[in-house]
């Protein structure tokens, strides 16, 4: 579970990798990162503080990155159907980058690995064309989907990862 956890924080710092910082006295300019996401990021039943973007929140301070702060945009049951449909909203205007951790429920509900597909480079696109930092924590179907959708389901982050030049972490529940 550590070595995981580490691996997801290297995917924050990859992504904040790309991103100037402004020094003002030695100040960095304040980095809002939103994690797009479903009850794994809401931190369903858990308290605010001990889910997983408070943890990366938590854990980039700790690494120096104080200055970057980590917004909860989970929704418990969220499709990636349900976070296109609401990431204009959950993205503020005043957010620099967006890490999409959706896909779990379209799996758990064997929806159509393309549409999810659709919806999440949909996603990467609208973050893109807003100028927003982008990355995706990437999710793998369950082994009773049989071959052909596990294949499809499970290759979609990386497809989409390659052809949009976004950041990826494989499997968010090794975080």
């Amino acid at each position: 579970m550590r070595y995981g956890f580490q691996l997801f924080v290297s995917l924050g710092l990859c992504l904040l990798s790309s991103v100037a910082v402004a020094q003002n006295d030695l100040e960095p300019t304040p980095y809002r990162l939103v994690m797009l996401g479903d009850s794994l990021t809401a931190g369903f039943n858990l308290p605010d503080d001990a889910g997983l973007p408070a943890a990366l929140d938590r854990a980039l301070e700790a690494r120096g990155y104080g200055w970057v702060e980590v917004i909860n945009a989970g929704v418990s049951g969220d499709t990636t159907e349900a976070g296109l449909a609401r990431f204009n909203f959950s993205i503020g205007p005043d957010a620099d980058g967006v890490l999409i951790a959706l896909g779990a429920n379209d799996a758990l509900q064997g929806q159509s690995p393309a549409l999810a597909r659709e919806n999440l480079t949909t996603m990467v696109e609208m973050g893109q064309a807003r100028a927003l930092d982008i990355a995706l924590a990437g999710m793998i179907s369950p082994l009773n989907m049989g071959r052909e959708y596990r294949d499809e389901f499970d290759g979609m982050y990386l497809a989409i990862s390659e052809s949009h030049a976004v950041p990826l972490y494989p499997f968010l529940l090794e975080a």
